[in-house]
């Protein structure tokens, strides 16, 4: 399997952020990612409010998102689990987060 790759902190992009964010799909499942306190398999959150996202496109999602920096994800046999990297980020760029999610009315991500 190939290795999966995370920016360090001091390479992240506000842009790439943006990018990650401006779906709302997309922002949901960060927001969700980033509103617990553990670890996210990634077959819990293929159910975002009224329709189930098939996993190819969530493999997608997931992928923009560890491409911004967003989340952290890591290989446990067959299950892929993922953490928000909300306080990187936020030591970064202070506020972002919790500004683009309050846009969403998703509520403020955890720094």
């Amino acid at each position: 399997m190939r290795p999966l790759l995370h920016p360090s902190p001091d390479t992240l992009r506000p842009e790439a952020i943006l990018h990650a964010l401006s779906d709302p799909e997309r922002a949901a499942i960060f927001a969700e990612i980033a509103g617990v306190e553990c670890l996210q398999r990634c077959s819990v959150l293929a159910n975002t409010g009224e329709r189930v996202i098939p996993k190819s496109s969530l493999s997608q999602h997931f992928k923009v998102l560890r491409d911004a920096g967003l989340i952290r994800s890591e290989r446990h046999g067959v299950e892929m689990r993922n953490y928000s990297r909300c306080t990187e980020i936020d030591r970064r760029f202070p506020g972002l987060l919790r500004t683009i999610l309050a846009a969403y009315g998703l509520g403020p991500a955890e720094a």
